[in-house]
């Protein structure tokens, strides 16, 4: 019922509450680590001059990235045009492209991030090719993106399966491994907290209306456990 194909992501991409709800639920690990704050970490860390961000959604995070690295020169992209006019409005250097087809020259930039996205990319294998031929020889990548234990407890409930993904937490160093060395990653069972059966409801509807319609009622609130992997790697020196 989750879908990946070219006119679900349009639809879901077309406006930004979508992505607005989903963010909205997620919580830190029971021992307060958040995959989020982890990923600004490593991008602040490799003090970058020149930072890509590629599918930057609602502009959020690569806000935080331009206030922490205020003398770097930020770029952000995305497919979708809502997504970029959003970001451009926080004032951030935006364009519409696709991750496998980057509008920039070879080594371009010391750190390119994509947070939560490559698990949409038809072609993982070419859109990582891109980011390695952006990226300057010793340059940093880093990926976020979720596991296959992702909500599987709230997905099955409501009728779904567990969303099986192109790039997750159990196949991403596989695929990184071509094109990047050094690899380090940091696993994170964050937390969805609903504070009603209508807020669950609400964030299943972003994807699908019919596993929100699927969705046993309950009472009270309720939490379902996450799973999220941010992955840094380096390109090869030259």
């Amino acid at each position: 019922m989750i879908s990946n194909d070219a006119a679900s992501l349009a639809t879901q991409y077309d406006t930004i509450d979508r992505l607005s709800t989903r963010a909205s639920v997620w919580r830190d690990t029971p021992d307060g680590r958040s995959p989020r704050r982890a990923a600004l970490a490593a991008v602040v860390a490799a003090a970058p001059s020149d930072y890509l961000e590629i599918g930057c959604g609602t502009g959020e995070f690569v806000a935080e990235v331009s206030e922490a690295l205020p003398e770097a020169r930020i770029v952000a992209t995305d497919r979708s045009e809502t997504m970029a006019l959003a970001t451009a409005r926080r004032g951030v250097l935006t364009q519409v492209a696709l991750a496998d087809d980057l509008p920039y020259a070879d080594a371009s930039f010391d750190v390119v991030y994509a947070g939560w996205m490559l698990y949409h990319v038809p072609d993982v294998n070419a859109a990582l090719a891109e980011v390695r031929r952006v990226l300057r020889p010793g340059g940093t990548f880093v990926a976020a993106t979720n596991g296959d234990r992702h909500l599987a407890d709230l997905l099955t409930e409501a009728g779904g399966t567990r969303l099986l993904t192109g790039f997750s937490s159990e196949n991403g160093e596989q695929q990184l491994a071509p094109h990047f060395g050094d690899i380090a990653r940091e696993d994170f069972d964050t937390r969805a907290h609903f504070t009603d059966h209508a807020a669950a409801q609400a964030y299943l509807a972003t994807f699908s209306p019919e596993l929100a319609d699927g969705l046993p009622p309950f009472e009270g609130e309720r939490e379902y456990v996450g799973a999220s992997t941010v992955f840094v790697a380096r390109s090869p020196r030259a």
